[in-house]
């Protein structure tokens, strides 16, 4: 049997999956992943632990699956940075999260001196604190002797691919993937290699940076499972591949921690005026390949502070029982901006509101308010990328994948505000399913992505059910609450 095993290693937790050939689900095993928030808006992991996590979690699911596996292939929480010691293997401090908002005064302070449109010239991406530079550049000027050691060659940094990557096969093997280089702002993603430019302009030394390689093939061996790692990329292209979106037009929105819809653009980069993202799709073979993006930064989060927060709910899967014991929100909008607004906004300093409480507002409207909430910022980016490839392009069905898509009353809100089919596969563990997918491509599990496309299949489709004018008339509460926040 071809299985495939594939590490899946989030913001929230750590996983492995295996997969058969089919794309059948064998076997998957799980830990999650303590958070660490020493400051507001500062969000941070242990490296080490992810390591550790990620490899117990290998071990059972293999052991769980019975069976040998033929590949490995890596997805991973991206922008999330890590520097450690090339020697020893140990990081010289936690792993910065994507979340975390330590650098938006240098990102200010880079915006003024001009050089935002270069960056997004070259990388497609918007000066924000999101993105690993600044988070790497914020590592050397904080870390007592890190930039001295960076100069003289003694550290390596990496996104959780590349750490995961050098742990696996004992150091010796320091590479990332085209999708999750594309996401430091530091790679030029036409040339296809970092930018000596951008380099500069974030005072990051070249000898920190891993080799670039296409997300399909051979990066080396795992040394205790004696296996190739042969797929690697960042967890919403390989959301993007798992879903079979692979010709331009295609498209997926993977409900996470965040929200991240991804618009297959082809061959060549589609530079947005509407604040999405121009990012590289995962690359298998020697051709580039381009997709559009929007970020939302909190997504099944908004779950999460209901539980852990507010203590609403006991565990996440009771979010939707709570939310249907009510006809709707009562007029309540919820504006969950706890890490700022992503796209198609880009406001770093705006904070979460709730808006439209009264005396009769409960628990029940405010999950479903939240939950509305999530569909509503989805909304938004979808909005956005129809303008940005035009009314010939626009998007006439949207796959979804992620924890979150499991919730029918969510998926339902999502299709009657975008009033396109909603298609959830049966496969929803797609960020997995694509790395392991992309493992069976690098390794020759497959012959060509046409057998990647005969794997998706159609679990259900949620057809839209409200009318067009509530809907616009829903979304534009929405812009107005929005705008209530931004203006703050």
């Amino acid at each position: 049997m071809d299985a495939l095993l594939a590490l899946d290693q989030g913001t929230s937790s750590s996983r492995a999956l295996v997969f058969d050939r089919s794309g059948r689900l064998l076997a998957v095993a799980q830990r999650e992943l303590p958070q660490h928030f020493p400051q507001p808006g500062w969000v941070e992991h242990d490296a080490a632990q992810i390591w550790e996590h990620q490899l117990a979690c290998a071990r059972e699911a293999v052991a769980k699956a019975g069976v040998k596996v033929a590949a490995i292939g890596i997805t991973n929480q991206r922008e999330t940075v890590v520097l450690w010691d090339r020697r020893t293997g140990v990081p010289l401090h936690r792993a910065l999260v994507w979340q975390d908002r330590r650098t938006a005064a240098l990102c200010e302070q880079m915006k003024a001196q001009g050089l935002e449109p270069r960056i997004r010239e070259l990388t497609g991406l918007v000066l924000d604190p999101y993105f690993s530079a600044t988070k790497l550049r914020w590592l050397l000027d904080h870390v007592p002797g890190a930039r001295e050691r960076a100069g003289r060659g003694e550290l390596a940094f990496g996104t959780i691919d590349s750490w995961l990557l050098w742990q696996l096969t004992g150091g010796r093997v320091h590479a990332t993937d085209v999708s999750n280089a594309s996401r430091t702002l530091l790679f030029d993603i036409q040339r296809g290699d970092w930018s000596d430019e951008l380099l500069a302009a974030f005072d990051i030394p070249r000898v920190l940076m891993p080799e670039v390689r296409p997300s399909a093939g051979v990066f080396g061996e795992a040394s205790e499972f004696g296996v190739p790692i042969a797929g690697m990329a960042g967890d919403q292209q390989a959301a993007l591949f798992g879903q079979a979106a692979l010709a331009p037009g295609q498209a997926k929105n993977t409900y996470g921690t965040g929200c991240f819809l991804l618009m297959h653009t082809g061959i060549h980069p589609h530079a947005s005026t509407q604040g999405l993202l121009t990012t590289r799709a995962a690359q298998v073979g020697g051709q580039a390949q381009f997709a559009l993006e929007g970020s939302v930064f909190v997504g099944g989060a908004v779950v999460q502070w209901l539980r852990d927060g507010l203590r609403a709910i006991g565990g996440s899967g009771e979010v939707q029982a709570l939310a249907e014991s009510v006809p709707d929100a009562g007029g309540l909008m919820f504006v969950p901006a706890f890490a700022g607004l992503g796209a198609p906004y880009w406001r770093a300093d705006a904070r979460g509101a709730l808006l439209g409480l009264t005396r009769g507002t409960t628990q029940a409207h405010i999950a479903r308010a939240a939950l509305e909430s999530i569909a509503f910022q989805s909304a938004a980016v979808l909005s956005a990328m129809n303008a940005d490839v035009g009314a010939a392009d626009r998007l006439t069905e949207l796959r979804v994948d992620g924890g979150a898509c499991a919730n029918d009353l969510l998926m339902q809100f999502q299709a009657d505000l975008l009033g396109i089919p909603v298609l959830r596969p049966k496969v929803i563990e797609t960020t997995a399913l694509g790395a392991a997918l992309l493992a069976g491509m690098g390794s020759g599990v497959y012959a060509g992505t046409d057998e990647i496309g005969s794997i998706w299949q159609l679990d259900r489709a949620f057809e839209p059910r409200m009318s067009r004018d509530e809907a616009g008339a829903r979304l534009a509460q929405w812009d107005r609450a929005v705008r209530q926040v931004l203006a703050e």
